[in-house]
């Protein structure tokens, strides 16, 4: 699995989205915090009630060193599911990032960890602790359903899901439509008689 998420790392989501017929998508408004952000990993899932934040928190010890931790926080935009402190301790603990449907505040120093956090936005109230929830079970989040160890992909344009069994087919054609998209650029941008011909093809003239 390693070498594969080494390989997937190389692969805008885009081309990943696109093997995958455009399915397993996260909402759009979750959005990376930067957009120079990029993650690839294994999910570390957690489903947490609208503002409580204790199991995100307990979830970290699930995780090894490169993972993403996946929260289902419910959408919930009033109550952060983690400020600055909770964002580091999944920095310290080596995760690669960490998506969420909810909301962060202490934007600005969570920003200057250059940590990936992607997410609804940012609000000022804190999380409660109550406990509530679960770790490491099939959760929703950005209407995608996502199990533990699925492979999360994000960056500039959007996150996408990849399930564990089609992780190598994903692959495979995610490589594959990149090379294409490359050659086909290489062939026909910055040639003007090149480019017409790609148009005449595509849309033909009546």
């Amino acid at each position: 699995m390693k070498k594969i998420i080494e390989e997937l790392k190389a692969v805008p989501a885009t081309c990943i989205s696109d093997a995958m017929q455009g399915f397993n998508h996260f909402n759009t408004a979750i959005k990376p915090l930067k957009e120079e952000y990029v993650i690839c990993g294994q999910a570390v899932t957690v489903k947490v009630p609208a503002g409580d934040n204790m199991l995100v928190i307990q979830a970290m010890k699930q995780g090894k060193p490169g993972d993403i931790l996946v929260v289902d926080a419910e959408g919930s935009e009033y109550r952060s599911f983690a400020g600055d402190f909770v964002i580091g301790l999944a920095k310290t603990l080596g995760f690669s990032g960490v998506v969420a449907d909810g909301t962060v505040r202490d934007i600005l120093s969570i920003k200057e960890m250059n940590f990936p956090v992607f997410c609804l936005g940012t609000t000022l109230a804190c999380s409660k602790k109550i406990g509530m929830g679960a770790i490491n079970i099939p959760i929703s989040c950005g209407g995608v359903i996502v199990n533990p160890g699925d492979v999360i992909v994000g960056d500039a344009n959007g996150v996408v899901a990849i399930p564990q069994e089609n992780i190598e087919q994903v692959l495979t054609a995610a490589k594959l439509k990149m090379k294409k998209d490359q050659d086909r650029a290489e062939r026909i941008l910055g040639n003007r008689e090149a480019a017409l011909q790609y148009i005449e093809k595509l849309v033909p003239e009546k």
